[in-house]
C-alpha cells in the first residue's frame, strides 16, 4: 500500500443526522460518490458488520468487488465513525483490497466529515498516475456531497464531465477539501479501532 494513504477532509454546513443518512444509506451514497455506480448490501455479521457488493461502470468495463463496513454512532466524544474493508479479483481493476474509514466531528461551523484509505495497486507502477487520480475524485465527491447538503440542490446537477445542469450553480471543487492528514500523519494513523477486527471482505456473490 501507499506510504501515506489517501486524506481527504470537509466541512458540511448540516447535522450530524443528514449526513450519516446521506453517506451510510447505499442508494444515497452512489449518487454523490463518482467511485461507485451501486452499492448493494448482502448480509450482516453478527457483530453487526454490514457485507456488501460494490460496482463501477464505465464505456469500457464493470469493475465489482466486495466489502464490508461497521459504524459507531455512540462514540463518547460525540463523533461517530464508519470503518471499511474492500477487495476485488477484477484484474483490470487500478484498486485491488483496501481499507479505510469515515470520521463524522460535531464543530460550530458543521460536520468535518474526513476519510482516509489506503489499498493494494491493482496496475503496478502505473499509481503514480491512478493514485492522484483518486484522491481528486474522492475530494470531488467530497464536496458534491457538501453542495448538497447545504444548498439543497439534488448531487446529480454536478455530473463529473458535463456542464452543470442549472446555470450558473456553482460547482464541486476538489480544491475545496483538505488533502493533508492533521499533523502530517499517514492517512490510516487516526483509524477507528474498529478497523482492526473487521472480518475480511468476501462471499458476497
Amino acid at each position: 500500500m501507499g506510504a501515506r494513504g489517501i486524506y481527504v477532509e470537509t466541512i458540511i454546513r448540516a447535522t450530524l443526522d443528514e449526513v450519516w443518512a446521506a453517506t451510510q444509506d447505499p442508494r444515497q451514497h452512489v449518487r454523490w460518490d463518482v467511485r461507485f455506480s451501486r452499492i448493494t448490501p448482502t448480509t450482516h455479521t453478527p457483530e453487526g458488520a454490514a457485507r456488501f457488493v460494490y460496482e463501477r461502470r464505465t464505456p469500457l468495463r464493470t469493475i465489482r468487488g466486495d466489502g464490508i463496513s461497521i459504524g459507531e454512532t455512540s462514540r463518547p466524544d460525540g463523533t461517530r465513525t464508519s470503518a471499511l474493508r474492500f477487495t476485488t479479483d477484477d484484474r483490470l481493476s487500478p484498486l485491488r483490497e483496501g481499507r479505510g474509514y469515515w470520521r463524522y466531528e460535531p464543530t460550530a461551523d458543521g460536520i468535518r466529515f474526513s476519510t482516509g484509505y489506503d489499498y493494494t495497486p491493482g496496475w503496478g507502477v502505473l499509481d503514480v498516475v491512478v493514485r492522484p487520480l483518486v484522491g481528486w475524485a474522492t475530494a470531488w465527491s467530497f464536496d458534491r456531497l457538501r453542495l448538497w447538503l447545504e444548498t439543497g440542490r439534488p448531487p446529480e446537477t454536478w455530473s463529473l464531465f458535463g456542464a452543470a445542469a442549472v446555470w450558473r450553480t456553482p460547482r464541486p471543487r476538489a480544491l475545496r477539501c483538505r488533502r493533508v492528514p492533521p499533523h502530517r500523519r499517514r492517512a490510516l494513523d487516526d483509524a477507528p479501532a474498529t478497523l482492526t477486527t473487521l472480518p475480511a471482505p468476501g462471499g458476497n456473490r
